[in-house]
């Protein structure tokens, strides 16, 4: 009875500290004003890339004004299967509070691709914002995470905290 319990103990320890064994990822962000999603895609593609992983912004895929949901036709998967690219990293605001957890919804990659985004990167009177991100590989969910950011009073803050917790969550967690 007792190794019965310590093989559940260890087997939820591992499954809570699994990791998404990121080497490469499409970055996208899902914010409605270009710039918000440009200054997002940037940052955590060049985040990526600091910590070995193999990144591109949706940016450099789409052209300007093009409808999201192309990144989720076969022939956009194909061609960026075709550069070395299987994961799709989904990032968006999920809120102004540090109350949010990550979604246990499973959908699929357009079904997300499709999901509007209800907050922008900054606003007056927040004092915190909360982000998520959804993985994807095959078109399926293979994970969602989330990084809370306090003691924000502007858009240049909520990018350094960004980034401070960001590179933290990749080095820890997300990587091979």
């Amino acid at each position: 009875m007792k190794n019965l319990i310590l093989i559940l103990i260890l087997l939820c320890t591992t499954i809570s500290f699994a990791q998404y064994n990121l080497s490469n990822a499409l970055v996208i962000g899902q914010l409605d004003k270009l710039e918000d999603r440009f200054s997002l895609e940037i940052n955590v593609t060049e985040l990526f890339a600091s910590s070995g992983i193999k990144a591109m912004a949706s940016l450099n895929v789409l052209k300007l004004g093009s409808d999201p949901d192309l990144l989720g036709s076969d022939s956009v998967m194909n061609v960026l299967k075709s550069k070395g690219i299987d994961t799709y990293v989904l990032i968006f605001v999920k809120g102004y509070d540090k109350k949010f957890k990550a979604t246990t919804l499973r959908d699929d990659l357009l079904t997300a691709l499709n999901t509007g985004s209800l907050f922008p990167l900054y606003r007056d009177e927040i004092s915190s914002i909360t982000f998520e991100f959804q993985f994807f590989r095959n078109g399926q969910m293979i994970g969602a995470d989330v990084l809370h950011c306090a003691s924000i009073s502007n858009r240049d803050a909520v990018v350094k905290k960004l980034r401070k917790g960001l590179k933290k969550k990749i080095d820890k967690k997300w990587k091979k």
